[in-house]
């Protein structure tokens, strides 16, 4: 596969943080703020079923496993990794395009598919969102009641596992409870300041 390389400067921003965090909050926060360089936010393909409210092609890519394993096999993806039992894909033409035209790319991802992106492309910069406290996120988790008993119980296994990850990344938000607009205010200072100190980083994937 040949290698892309990004306009200098564009940057690759990952969000990640354990299920439950906020992350779908943030970035729908982060899409109603004005930002000194143009957002593309990529949309995830996913075999998870649509949860209500969920729009197809704008929540997220909904494949059927089939069709989601011959795009990973056609190597149509950034990484893409199970999670929950379900598997999630960053589509990389979606990337690739928007680096190339000199925007940054907004990358909501697992930790799983975070860690993929840290090895791959070490010029991506990555955030990670925790919640105030494990219980806060056990609360949230269960409050939003779109997952049956037994998925809420991996989720909850896997937010301790995935909370301990914190420290590979580049930077630690805490999304406190209520206060999405100061969280999305946050995310945007470091991306800013990125940009300072790193005015001329290329992404290469």
């Amino acid at each position: 596969m040949t290698e892309s390389t990004s306009r200098p400067g564009a940057q690759l921003v990952v969000i990640s943080g354990p299920s439950g965090v906020g992350k779908d909050t943030i970035i729908e926060a982060l899409k109603e703020r004005t930002h000194e360089r143009e957002y593309h936010y990529v949309v995830t393909c996913t075999t998870r079923p649509r949860r209500p409210g969920e729009v197809d092609g704008t929540s997220y890519h909904f494949l059927d496993p089939k069709r989601f394993r011959a795009m990973r096999d056609a190597g149509e993806f950034l990484e893409a990794n199970e999670v929950h039992g379900r598997w999630y894909g960053t589509p990389r033409a979606q990337v690739q395009e928007a680096l190339a035209a000199g925007r940054d790319v907004i990358l909501k991802i697992d930790v799983q598919g975070a860690q993929v992106i840290k090895e791959t492309v070490p010029e991506a910069l990555l955030i990670f969102l925790v919640p105030p406290s494990l219980e806060d996120l056990f609360h949230r988790l269960r409050s939003r009641a779109t997952e049956s008993v037994d998925e809420l119980e991996l989720r909850q296994r896997n937010a301790a596992i995935e909370l301990a990850r914190q420290d590979d990344y580049d930077y630690v938000v805490l999304n406190e409870t209520g206060e999405v607009e100061r969280t999305a205010e946050r995310i945007d200072e470091i991306i800013a300041e990125e940009h300072r100190r790193h005015p001329d980083r290329v992404v290469r994937l």
